[in-house]
């Protein structure tokens, strides 16, 4: 199995698939990888030889910014938007959707489950 920027890229997958695994690495980054690093989209990563591998570590570390900085630096972005108490930074604090989307309904994987309020029962119809 390939490791790639600290990643095992599955061996069975074709590279511009398996290259996506990487967190920060999409299908258009993918693309441009491995036109830069002249190796054929379709082989699949267990047909790479050592060279093609360590050409795709070295474009990959030398212009990608992945995994673990990218994540941080995703992370130091939210916590600046949270201290400098801008309206998306109350979003994240409050746990709501930051990209200004209806929370009247939907939004339920953000506000976590329903919960039920006492007292609030269908009336039923009276005849």
């Amino acid at each position: 199995m390939a490791r790639i920027a600290g990643v095992d890229i599955p061996r069975d997958k074709r590279v511009d698939v398996s290259l996506r695994y990487i967190y920060g690495i999409g299908p258009n980054n993918a693309v441009k990888i491995i036109g830069q690093a002249q190796v054929n989209p379709a082989t699949r990563v267990r047909d790479l030889t050592d060279d093609e591998v360590n050409r795709l570590r070295e474009i990959i570390d030398r212009d990608f910014v992945v995994e673990g900085d990218l994540r941080r630096e995703v992370r130091q972005n939210i916590q600046r938007l949270i201290e400098i108490n801008s309206y998306r930074g109350l979003r994240h604090r409050r746990n709501l959707p930051v990209h200004g989307q209806r929370t009247k309904t939907n939004a339920r994987t953000k506000r976590g489950a329903r919960r039920t309020v006492a007292g609030k029962r269908k009336s039923t119809a009276k005849k």
